[in-house]
């Protein structure tokens, strides 16, 4: 089995693992009943239709544990790719006490507009050389990334914040104070540190994507250090990968989503299945 196979096989194990604990959850554990939606929510259930809330009652059960699913995905694919990948990984290193006033000050400047002033915006390269120029006493700091890389063959090592491809502001700033950080340690502790989404649901190119609240912190359309769909999965898998995954991901989706409308819903599926395909 080449590598492709085999990443392509890890994607399929993670997204099945997950989608049959769901199942099991809303069609045995956990399912609707009816009888109980309506003892409980009277006034409910006399105003809106059953399956409304039986919708409701899956998403609830389908979001919780997908949460963790991106990292996942993440750490099979680097695994197969470059040998060592950790999850919640903590970085340990020294950072200038004048570095990590400088980390403060940009981050305020985005946050906060001075009055009488233009608008600051985010720009990394600009920020990150402002930032390494400062100096002072060594502190010790640790940070703890969502993903961490590590190739023993070729020694490079990698950090990534990994959010959902429609982050908000506050989890944003905490992700670019801890790729500062990361980028300011001395000795150097990675070869490199990003913001990384998992797909961009606005469209197939970087500059497409339009969220604001990211916006805030990083120019999500041209940092180098933000990496969205086929950037992220073709640079910690190689290329192709963010394909691969796609392809993985439709074609469990076929089937889980005819399962959902019968075994769950009770109804047949609809003929439009292709306009809700992963691009």
């Amino acid at each position: 089995m080449n590598n492709k196979d085999k990443i392509a096989k890890a994607i399929k194990e993670v997204i099945d693992a997950m989608m049959n604990r769901v199942m099991k959850k809303v069609l045995i554990e956990d399912p609707f009943i009816k009888e109980k939606h309506h003892s409980q929510k009277p006034l409910y259930a006399a105003l809106v239709p059953d399956e409304i809330f039986k919708g409701s009652h899956f998403e609830r059960r389908f979001v919780t544990p997908f949460g963790g699913v991106w990292e996942k995905l993440a750490q099979v694919v680097a695994k197969e790719a470059h040998g060592e990948c950790a999850i919640g990984y903590s970085i340990t290193g020294n950072i200038g006490d004048e570095r990590l006033r400088r980390i403060q000050e940009v981050l305020n400047k985005l946050e906060h507009s001075q009055k009488g002033q233009d608008k600051y915006l985010p720009n990394w390269q600009d920020e990150l050389a402002y930032i390494n120029a400062g100096q002072g006493n060594p502190i010790p700091v640790s940070v703890v990334c969502d993903i961490y890389i590590r190739n023993p063959t070729t020694g490079k090592r990698y950090a990534f914040e990994l959010k959902g491809p429609l982050p908000n502001s506050d989890q944003t700033k905490v992700s670019k104070e801890k790729i500062f950080k990361l980028l300011s340690m001395e000795p150097i502790q990675v070869d490199g540190a990003y913001y990384a989404l998992p797909y961009n649901p606005y469209g197939s190119n970087k500059g497409d994507y339009k969220w604001t609240f990211p916006m805030r912190w990083f120019n999500m359309c041209s940092d180098p250090c933000v990496l969205i769909g086929d950037e992220f999965w073709d640079f910690i898998g190689g290329s192709g990968t963010y394909a691969n995954f796609v392809n993985e991901v439709n074609q469990l989706g076929k089937n889980y989503r005819e399962r959902i409308y019968r075994e769950f819903l009770g109804i047949e599926p609809p003929s439009d299945t292709e306009d809700f395909l992963l691009k």
